[in-house]
This record gives C-alpha cells, structure tokens and sequence, in this order.
C-alpha cells in the first residue's frame, strides 16, 4: 500500500513524523510532500533519512516533470492524507486552488483523502473554515477532527492535532477497508480507579490509560459500537465512542455489569484497584505523632465475575506482572475463564508510553508476541486475535 501523506505549515508539523513512521511500521510505502510554509517548521532532511525517499517540495524542478510527477503520484497511491492540515488547505481543497504541489496532487487523485486538521480554536470555529469542513466532508473525505488541549498560542481549546495513534488508526481503516466489527457491541475499560482514604488522599495507580483507550478507538475505527468505561485519566475522549467515567472499583464494576449483557467483546485493560481503604474517614486524617496503620480489603473480582457470567461474549484480560510473566498470565487465562489474556512486564517502566512490547495468550495455546509496538497498533492485534476467538467459537461472525 502506498500512501502520500501532504504536511502542511503549522506547529504539529513534527507529528507527521510519528506518523510516516507509524505507516512504515505498519508496511505502507509513504511518499512525503511538503508544503513551503511545513519546511520552516521541520526541514525535508528529516523526512529524507527517516524514509529514504526525496520529499517532494516544490511543483517545477526539473526532474519532477519527465513524467509530470503530480499525475503519476496521484494515480499510483491508495490514499492522500494531509497531517497537519491547516485552515489554507482546506481552503485550497474545498475551492479547488491549486498552486503547489500539494493542492494540485488532491485535484488529481481519485485516491481516498484523509485529513486531520490542527489549527488555533477560533480559526477552527470561524464559519469559513466550518464550510469548507462541510464541503470537504460532502465529498466523502475522511476527517481526524482535532481535539481540546493547550495550543501552542497559549490557550486552551479545540484545534489541537488528533493523536497520533488515533490518526494511524483512522488511515489504516481506509486503507484496509475494515469494517469487519460492524454490528458488534465493544466495550472497553481503561485507566486507574482511585479509592478513598479520606477526602483529600487516596491509593491508586500508575496506569495511564493509553491502551484502553487505543482500543476503543480501533474499534471504533472498524465499525463497532463501542463503549469506554474510564478511570481517571488526561486523555481526550475518543471521537464516536460513547464514555462512562467512574471513579472507583465499585463504580466501575457497577458500570460493567450493567453494560455487559449487551456486548459482543470486553476488553478489560484497566488497572483497577485490587484493596481499598476498609474506613474510609470522613475528615481529613490529621498528621500526628507515630506511624498511621491503614487497614484494606478486598474490592470485588470484575474480571473473575465476568468470567462466570459470559454468554458468548469474547473476553479479553490483561496481566500487568513483575516476574513470571507468562506463567502468572497463563494462570489468569484459566483461572478467570478468558479467551485472551495481554501480558505485559511492568518492571520495564511501561506506564505512560506510547509503545510497549507484549505477549497475547490465547486459549487455544499459542502466543503472539509484539515487541516494542506502538499501542495502536497493539491495539488492532487485540481486536484481531478477539474477532478471529468469535469466529473459531461458532458465534455469529459480524
């Protein structure tokens, strides 16, 4: 597959690096075209040693014409997708300017596009930039809306460039054309639970909740309805997924049982809280003199109580270990009735990263391992590997 991915001249110019190399990784050929303005934000170079391929930049070297370069690239990739795409090219596009290279490749394709705008918040709000959105849209594009956050002018608002995984999810669902979760329900848990000592401390974790939320975005990506029920976490809710946020084990629990009767495939990624504070204190605890015995017990089994329950659902845990990794997730395959269980080691400083390396269990025996894979990617293997356990099973395929 061979992608052209267009940058354009803003601050998120640099994650287009993450992406190409995410394509790369993925087995695409990407052919990078830089706009005038995206080469005083990240210099072609860059580009150049990380694919080893010439970037193109400008419309009229001479050896771009011996084979007039817009229209033989144009007809020979699978997808244009434009990261970061500023408020002028979607100007250009939806007017139909062109006057670079980049603007007259979208005139020429008839390859899908993809684009994933990031601009400040008020220029995305202006009603020029909605109508060219709108018209864009009206074509058939495909859109990686940007998300809240703090932009580089200083403030706060939507604009911000899409996550990386999340626009690596959304172009390889182009490219391979996957819908194949379409009519089943997914749903997802992710982050840390806090539990309560008193009204200011609490226990918790170190889970970022980046992978749960990678999965519901793929799923999401390959036509699933999908539910996310969070923890606490700093991540953007992913677009067109329905979110239930919670608190501790307790409401998490109470949010995935409700929730389980009407799902296809759970995919338990969250770091819920094994102990919690047996009493609570209504006040805050007062520091005196001498040690403070805090007395815990037991939250209740999520993962173990879905096992007995499923009807059919494909049920998906993961094991977070320190040692004996696989022999400690072989026993929580079994024990809890699983039909894939993640394992990974988190003595390697895992929480927070983008990338991980992990180990798949499955019932039937076999490991699949990915080592030092983007969590999106991680992400689609999960759902593979969960619809391939539906189908082997005899449930109905989607």
């Amino acid at each position: 597959m061979k992608v052209a991915l267009g940058v354009t001249g803003c601050i998120a110019a640099y994650k287009s690096i993450e992406v190409m190399r995410g394509l790369q990784k993925a087995g695409a050929e990407v052919q990078v075209v830089l706009t005038r303005s995206a080469a005083e934000f990240v210099a072609p170079l860059t580009y150049e040693a990380l694919s080893g391929r010439s970037v193109i930049l400008d419309m009229f070297r001479p050896e771009l014409n011996r084979d007039i370069r817009h229209i033989s690239l144009a007809q020979s990739i699978d997808l244009l997708a434009v990261v970061p795409a500023t408020a002028n090219i979607l100007g250009k596009m939806a007017h139909g300017i062109a006057d670079d290279f980049l603007s007259t490749l979208y005139l020429s394709t008839p390859a899908p596009v993809l684009i994933a705008p990031a601009m400040n918040a008020e220029m995305w709000r202006h009603p020029a930039v909605r109508a060219n959105v709108e018209t864009l849209r009206g074509r058939g594009h495909h859109f990686v809306d940007p998300e809240p956050g703090m932009l580089a002018c200083g403030i706060e608002g939507d604009g911000r460039l899409a996550a990386v995984d999340g626009i690596l999810d959304r172009i390889l669902g182009v490219l391979g054309g996957e819908r194949d979760l379409e009519g089943l329900r997914v749903l997802v848990t992710a982050g840390p639970t806090v539990e309560d000592i008193d009204p200011v401390r609490f226990i918790s974790n170190r889970s970022s909740g980046k992978m749960g939320y990678a999965v519901a975005q793929a799923a999401h990506a390959r036509g699933a309805g999908v539910t996310l029920v969070s923890g606490p976490v700093s991540l953007p809710a992913p677009a067109g997924v329905e979110m239930v946020r919670v608190r501790s084990a307790a409401e998490m629990g109470e949010a995935v049982m409700r929730l389980f009767p009407g799902t296809d495939i759970v995919v338990k990624a969250a770091a819920v809280a094994d102990y919690r504070p047996a009493e609570p204190a209504a006040g805050k605890i007062k520091k005196g003199e001498g040690a403070k015995t805090l007395s815990l017990e037991r939250t209740d089994d999520i993962l173990a109580r879905l096992g007995r329950e499923k009807k059919g659902q494909v049920l998906v845990g993961f094991a977070a270990e320190t040692d004996n990794l696989l022999d400690n997730a072989r026993g929580k395959l079994t024990g809890k009735n699983l039909d894939l269980v993640v394992a990974n080691d988190v003595s390697r400083g895992v929480f927070g990263e983008d990338e991980a390396t992990v180990h798949i269990l499955r019932r039937t025996g076999e490991t699949v391992t990915l080592r030092q894979r983007p969590k999106g990617a991680i992400a689609r293997a999960i759902l593979d590997l969960a619809l391939e356990a539906r189908r082997t099973r005899g449930a109905e395929a989607p």
